[in-house]
């Protein structure tokens, strides 16, 4: 998908990695007014972003890594496949715009590295022993608990 040239000009495209690149049509920004403390400006001027990415939709990237991008994003997927990250931490537009892009690509590059399988290990003999040392030892340290005159079994 990624590996031929694109016809498209690089100003149309985002890179995630130096593999993997999105392009700006997959994107949609949305400005929305942000909560919290401002006084009367954060009532008049919508600088928070409602970014969206439309993964279902995306040509670029491959499937293995849309389909670890879609866990990751978890509850930011919505069900018809897009990624809708909210910035509202700074007070202008473009300092928010620019941090759920990052905030985005960040997802985008976790999802690229794959996670190295788990191979199944059994345990050492001596381990073996020394977890069943441990328990006798906590038995009888229990067993000496209770009363005085008790007799055992």
């Amino acid at each position: 998908m990624t590996d031929e040239p694109s016809d498209l000009p690089d100003s149309s495209r985002i890179a995630v990695t130096s593999r993997y690149h999105i392009l700006k049509e997959d994107l949609s920004e949305d400005f929305i007014r942000a909560s919290g403390p401002g006084g009367q400006n954060v009532n008049k001027v919508s600088t928070a972003v409602q970014l969206r990415f439309d993964l279902a939709g995306n040509e670029t990237l491959p499937q293995d890594i849309k389909s670890r991008a879609a866990r990751l994003a978890g509850s930011r997927l919505t069900l018809s496949g897009e990624i809708v990250l909210r910035a509202d931490r700074y007070r202008t537009r473009e300092r928010n715009r620019e941090d759920a892009l990052e905030r985005l690509l960040e997802l985008l590059r976790k999802s690229t590295e794959r996670q190295k399988p788990r191979k199944a290990t059994r345990p050492t003999l001596a381990s073996k022993k020394r977890r069943l040392e441990a328990k006798k030892q906590r038995g009888n340290i229990k067993k000496m608990r209770g009363r005085a005159g008790r007799q055992d079994d």
